[in-house]
């Protein structure tokens, strides 16, 4: 069986650090192209995707890797092209945008895969069976880092559609919309934004959920000036105590660190997307999403100060 030729759309720093090496490790796959504004890249490079896709024979499947304003127009004409559509967190900036993609790829009996990475740490799939069938009496997220260190000079993520501190939030709500034991629902949120930005630098939201009795607490933060903080801890009625630290990277049950194994990240995602492809099914998970745009639209709205920089 030949490997599947992918070409990765969008060429920055997470699919040179990420996307790259992942594919490289999996057999099934060769990375035939990259596409990005400035020509970095490896294998064949384009600086549009539209030359590439009238340029690269025998092409498969694409990842895409954009800031998320891009991506849907992107998306849809690879999957009408008849390519398998691999897709960065957050799959598009709205809702409707990835419905009508979900809509394509199954009329043209492709694979569209909606990602989210931290999901792939071995400790989420265990945190999601130790709390499954279990009340919940609290929960609290903290995400906290510094978008100097994570984001620095892209001004994207300020405009419109950018994220603002939902880029790596979600990041959170991917992992708690996994774990959780049943639906969660924005109740409240505060957002803060910049008074030069239209994205937010922080923002408090509570949630509810029919098997929850406690408080839902998740905080965001940009603003960070030392070290980051991405835990998420949940209580439940019988008194056990669950930790996920290190951005879902490690798992402590009643602070006893529990042995998680597997293969990592971004390996793991192509995993499932080959095994997708195999299998002739798409994978579109919009919770995290949802959860944002509820926020977006329920939150309070406070100005603070200028973006960090």
């Amino acid at each position: 069986m030949r490997p599947l030729n992918i070409a990765i759309i969008g060429f920055g720093k997470i699919a040179a650090d990420q996307h790259v090496p992942s594919i490289a490790g999996n057999d099934r796959l060769e990375l035939v192209a990259t596409v990005s504004r400035s020509g970095a890249g490896t294998a064949r490079r384009f600086t549009s995707y539209g030359e590439m896709l009238e340029q690269v024979e025998g092409l498969d499947a694409v990842a895409l890797t954009t800031p998320p304003t891009a991506r849907y127009d992107i998306a849809r004409a690879c999957l009408e092209r008849g390519l398998h559509v691999l897709l960065e967190k957050p799959p598009t900036v709205t809702l409707a945008e990835i419905h009508d993609l979900a809509c394509i790829a199954e009329t043209e009996q492709r694979t569209l895969f909606t990602t989210w990475h931290a999901r792939h740490n071995a400790a989420v799939e265990a945190a999601a069976k130790a709390l499954a069938g279990k009340r919940i009496a609290a929960m609290e997220i903290v995400w906290h880092e510094d978008v100097r260190k994570w984001h620095p000079g892209q001004q994207w993520i300020w405009e419109p559609g950018g994220f603002g501190v939902f880029d790596p939030g979600i990041n959170a709500l991917s992992i708690a919309t996994a774990i959780f034991p049943g639906p969660l629902f924005v109740s409240q949120a505060m957002l803060s934004f910049p008074q030069d930005a239209q994205t937010a630098v922080a923002a408090e939201i509570d949630f509810t959920s029919p098997v929850a009795d406690g408080r839902l607490h998740c905080s965001f933060d940009f603003r960070r000036s030392k070290g980051e903080e991405w835990t998420i801890t949940v209580r439940t009625f019988e008194g056990e105590e669950l930790r996920l630290t290190d951005g879902g990277g490690r798992l402590l049950i009643d602070s006893a660190e529990q042995a998680c194994e597997g293969l990592g990240e971004y390996p793991d995602i192509y995993r499932k997307f080959v095994q997708l492809i195999d299998e002739r099914q798409s994978h579109v998970d919009v919770a995290p999403l949802r959860l944002v745009a509820d926020c977006l639209l329920l939150g309070g709205r406070e100005t603070v100060g200028p973006t960090p920089r």
